[in-house]
């Protein structure tokens, strides 16, 4: 393993900032009870995702890579792949829909529950599920 150097740790800046926005989105998803706030840790999660594609797909130098119109290709020009750029966008894509899905649920949640707070669900879903037993033993005459 080579010298854990600074010149090591400023060369990979992005890396170093991608985990740590990565890491904040985690936490967030796991740390908070609020179903936004779970869908917001989400999207910061996949937001530097996305940055860490495109900042690894970035060419110093590189130009976009469309031939020109006769033809004449410079051996010595040096091109950007355009493939990491064209997932994400893809993934971009993907992400909205998985977002505006989410916030859907979490409407039709808070009509039927009256909360978005997972605790409070969790407490309700237990209610329920007992209300339900209760009412299943006495269905089948308390031999449940």
């Amino acid at each position: 393993m080579g010298d854990f150097t600074w010149a090591f740790v400023v060369g990979h800046i992005n890396y170093w900032l991608f985990t740590v926005l990565m890491m904040t989105g985690l936490y967030i998803v796991v740390a908070k009870g609020n179903l936004v706030k779970k869908i917001v840790g989400l999207n910061i999660f996949q937001t530097s995702v996305f940055m860490l594609y495109i900042s690894m797909g970035k060419v110093i130098g590189g130009t976009a890579p469309i031939f020109p119109v006769d033809m004449k290709i410079d051996p010595n020009v040096v091109y950007t792949n355009p493939l990491p750029s064209v997932l994400i966008l893809t993934a971009i894509v993907v992400g909205i829909a998985t977002t505006s899905l989410g916030l859907a649920l979490i409407v039709r949640i808070r009509e039927e529950f009256d909360t978005i707070e997972e605790d409070a669900l969790l407490i309700k879903e237990r209610d329920l599920a007992h209300a339900e037993n209760l009412k299943y033993g006495q269905a089948m005459g308390g031999r449940a």
